[in-house]
């Protein structure tokens, strides 16, 4: 009996990767949803998508490719179109006068295979892969550079207009002809920063030309050696096109906003233009609401990279039934990501969570998400007294910048709602400063407030090229640390490497200072003692403060000295 009679199931369960008792579990779910046999179980972690690749392989009698072990073909590569690729999603592997081998992860998909099969005028063989090898080939090197150089505007990316009956897609017919290099330019340059997983695209002028920067991990990164200063003009206009804004306006700074469809999903894009002395610069900001940076597989407190101590107490706090947990730290610190996680872990469905957010990064599932709105009159504390009549349990605030918005927050907190805010703050004991001058009864805050969380982000060495290193013990001493216990540890500096873009880095970590409020601490911040009495305080109940919590990260080989000293110093 082959196996294309039988279903993926009973091939799973054959090949010893799914136990048979999970079916009835798999199959009461696909009833409910519309979801693939396979993508359930991966999704309920039963199963690797190599089980799931290697089944399908079997099922349909074809062979199964491990990419990694593959050496892409640039020559191939560069035989076939490029809107191909990202058409079809596929990997092509061998190709000669009669047929092309393919790598894919939907081998189902009969009628795009044909279509494919007419386009290239060859018969197709096809290989089953992984989803996630698929879209790491689309990530990485060379490959994806052409695919973006040579990618149609028309195809990759479409701009969407938000109007009164809900979304309508802008063609780029309405543009003149002779700004479409500019219009190619910028969607290259946007689907280049998705790809390398930037926070932010610069567009910066200069006496030597205009030059692109990417915000990757917090950090700057030339995209682009510099352009001639003649194509400012027309990429800013082309920014203020996408955004609604006035191009007959270059004296002042413009704030809009933009969508754009990128494959089934929606991008939000945050724009600032600002004169300079050379003409304007700009900043796009990039919220992929739909995405979760893949090195975070889910968003739970693990995931973030905060130290198991923490994530024990800090758990504990946002458990409980009312309160408020404060994160604080500088814009870009990860504060909103450490709140959606908390919330995803305390979100049960049996209690409704609301959030005021401006904007709204990440969607959360089964959770009611508001944006601020502030042209339409939508503020956080407008917003906020609002959500305390939609019979909220848990709310989250994103940022407490106000008297009013800070005063309901508390008096939410004191009658029985747990609440979650940040505030910009350097560390714990500021906070209680930036609430006190906000006019804030410290009696109500200090009984309102759970824990105080400070944070920053340090970057992650990347694994594949980190190289061990030995400081001398002046530079170690100068940093606050005892060269006996780094003795003790393998230290790394980064290097680089193609998998990292030569930065030496990859993804970022947290850390955190967690201070909980006990008894004793509540009556030194009511009576307004001094911060040295409540660090002392903090640091004896067993507050590890974040320029030690830093340096756990560089003995445990995971950041390099350079750059925790970038992010946190020597108290």
């Amino acid at each position: 009996m082959g196996y294309q009679n039988k279903d993926i199931g009973t091939i799973l369960i054959e090949q010893g990767s799914l136990a048979a008792e999970y079916l009835p579990l798999i199959l009461e779910r696909l009833a409910l949803e519309d979801q693939r046999f396979g993508k359930i179980c991966i999704l309920e972690g039963l199963i690797s998508e190599e089980n799931l690749a290697q089944a399908l392989a079997k099922q349909f009698g074809l062979e199964y490719a491990d990419l990694s072990q593959y050496k892409i073909d640039e020559e191939l590569l560069a035989l076939l179109p490029a809107d191909f690729i990202h058409r079809f999603r596929f990997v092509p592997l061998e190709m000669d006068s009669e047929s092309l081998v393919v790598a894919t992860s939907d081998p189902t998909d009969v009628l795009k295979l044909d279509e494919l099969e007419l386009l290239v005028d060859r018969r197709i063989k096809v290989r089953v892969a992984t989803e996630s090898a698929i879209a790491d080939f689309f990530k990485a090197g060379t490959a994806t550079s052409r695919v973006l150089r040579e990618v149609s505007e028309d195809f990759m990316l479409q701009l969407v207009k938000e109007n009164d009956h809900g979304e309508e897609i802008l063609t780029v017919e309405g543009i003149s002809e002779d700004t479409s290099p500019i219009i190619k330019l910028l969607n290259t340059t946007i689907l280049d920063a998705l790809n390398r997983r930037a926070s932010d695209i610069h567009i910066e002028t200069s006496q030597e030309g205009v030059v692109i920067k990417y915000r990757i991990d917090g950090v700057l990164y030339k995209a682009s050696d510099p352009m001639g200063i003649q194509f400012q003009a027309p990429i800013i206009s082309r920014l203020k096109v996408m955004s609604e804004l006035d191009i007959s306006e270059r004296r002042v700074p413009q704030d809009g906003r933009f969508k754009i469809r990128l494959g089934e999903k929606s991008i939000d894009f945050r724009i600032s233009i600002m004169p300079s002395v050379m003409g304007e610069d700009a900043v796009i900001r990039i919220l992929d609401k739909e995405a979760i940076a893949s090195n975070l597989k889910g968003l739970t407190l693990e995931s973030l990279g905060i130290s198991d101590r923490e994530i024990v107490r800090f758990r504990k706090k946002i458990h409980e039934p009312y309160g408020m947990i404060l994160v604080t730290g500088p814009t870009g610190s990860g504060k909103s990501t450490t709140l959606y996680a908390a919330l995803t872990e305390i979100h049960t469905g049996e209690e409704k969570i609301i959030t005021i957010e401006d904007p709204v990064e990440y969607m959360l599932r089964g959770i009611l998400q508001i944006p601020v709105n502030e042209k339409k009159g939508l503020t956080f504390a407008r917003g906020l007294r609002s959500i305390l009549r939609h019979d909220p349990d848990k709310i989250m605030v994103g940022e407490i910048r106000d008297s009013e918005t800070a005063q309901i927050a508390v008096q939410s907190a004191l009658t029985g709602h747990l609440v979650f805010t940040t505030v910009h703050a350097n560390n714990v004991f500021d906070v209680i400063g930036r609430f006190f001058h906000m006019n804030i009864d410290p009696y109500n805050f200090v009984s309102s407030l759970n824990c105080v969380m400070a944070q920053r982000l340090v970057r992650r060495l990347c694994p594949q090229c980190r190289i061990s290193t030995r400081y001398p013990d002046a530079v170690l001493l100068d940093s606050g640390i005892a060269p006996e216990r780094a003795r003790e540890r393998t230290l790394f500096e980064a290097h680089g490497c193609e998998a990292c873009n030569g930065t030496g880095y990859h993804g970022r970590t947290a850390i955190v200072e967690l201070l909980d409020m006990t008894d004793e601490i509540r009556d030194l911040m009511i009576r307004k003692s001094s911060t040295t009495e409540l660090k002392q305080l903090a640091r004896e109940s067993g507050v590890v403060f974040l320029r030690e919590s830093a340096i756990e990260k560089l003995l445990n080989g995971e950041t390099t000295l350079r750059e925790i000293n970038r992010v946190t110093f020597v108290e």
